[in-house]
């Protein structure tokens, strides 16, 4: 028996990966006679939302049905990004979007206090009067989150090293100060903004690429804390407290691992939180006032923060002052 060879055979030539010779019946609209109705037809089924493909059907997506799939996506776009990027460790800071840069603050009290000269027997002048002098007493503390956002910057390898960055709520106020402390030293920074019945803008100076917007309040949260090797609180208010009591609380219950947490500004946390009081009433244990402490500089927090992982054998920095990856704890450390 006789083999043919290989080289009789004819080889066809490959075909163009998107143009045929001859198109497929479905690639004509309509046959030529029944134009006109079968075109009206074919326009009405493809202009219904069901000939939308499931990823471009944003009113399908938000069906209460698809909430599990949106979950998901707020969680991972975040999380990929911040992967892409290197971002092994955060200090988180949390603060007022109240809190003003010292000038503007005095500034704006100037223009209060003139208002009211015109105007002396007007009470909610007066008042604005002393809401606009605690502004300027608190102003000193947006100028701390600003220094910390340079010390945090300039750390590791330089303002391109990404493995540790600030991360904020991405607003205005404290949050904007640590953003722009970092982008003044030309670091990156994050900013986790949420979306609010009344728009919110995020503050200009976070890291273009690196601002996220969420949906889900507990997605943002779990962000906040999946990275963070501290937790830093200028003085603020509800927003401030939540996120705040929110991380004593995981840390309490240890399901996370304890993290630095630094309340700056001793005397407002104390006039505002009587944590003692919690302690008389047994509504917390003595340990459990020992999950935080005060400071009043950036550099009294950036060197705090480093000394109590350095304590707890969690050092963020190798010998050479290089970041760490970050280290597999022995206990949970997955908030969720």
């Amino acid at each position: 028996m006789t083999d043919k060879s290989d080289s009789s055979r004819s080889i066809p030539k490959p075909p163009h990966p998107l143009e045929r010779i001859c198109p497929l019946p479905w690639e004509h609209p309509v046959s030529v006679k029944e134009a006109e109705e079968l075109k009206r037809r074919q326009q009405e089924i493809m202009a219904n939302p069901s000939y939308v493909e499931p990823d471009q059907d944003v009113s399908f997506i938000h069906e209460d049905a698809l909430r599990g799939v949106r979950l998901q996506l707020d969680y991972s776009k975040a999380e990929t990004t911040m992967n892409n990027y290197g971002i092994h460790h955060a200090i988180v800071v949390f603060g007022s979007t109240r809190l003003k840069d010292e000038k503007l603050a005095k500034v704006e009290h100037e223009l209060v206090l003139a208002k009211l000269a015109a105007d002396p027997a007007n009470s909610f002048l007066k008042q604005q009067v002393r809401l606009s002098e605690r502004q300027v007493e608190l102003s000193r503390y947006y100028e701390v989150g600003r220094q910390l956002g340079q010390l945090v910057g300039q750390a590791g390898h330089g303002p391109q090293d990404s493995s540790l960055v600030i991360m904020t709520g991405g607003g205005p106020g404290g949050m904007e100060a640590a953003n722009r402390g970092a982008y003044e030293v030309g670091a990156r920074s994050v900013g986790l903004n949420i979306t609010l019945p009344r728009e919110q803008y995020p503050n200009p100076y976070i890291t273009p690429g690196l601002c996220f917007q969420f949906h889900y309040f507990a997605l943002r949260k779990l962000h906040f804390m999946k990275r963070a090797v501290a937790l830093v609180a200028l003085p603020g208010g509800y927003g401030t407290f939540d996120e705040l009591f929110g991380a004593l609380t995981l840390i309490q219950t240890r399901k996370i691992a304890p993290i630095p947490v630094v309340l700056v500004g001793e005397s407002f946390w104390r006039d505002v939180v009587n944590f003692e009081r919690l302690l008389d009433y047994g509504n917390i244990d003595p340990e459990d006032m020992n999950l935080f402490w005060y400071a009043e500089t950036a550099q009294e927090v950036w060197h705090g923060i480093r000394e109590w992982h350095r304590s707890n054998g969690t050092d963020i920095f190798d010998g050479e002052g290089r970041i760490q990856p970050r280290k597999t704890a022995s206990l949970r450390t997955d908030p969720i």
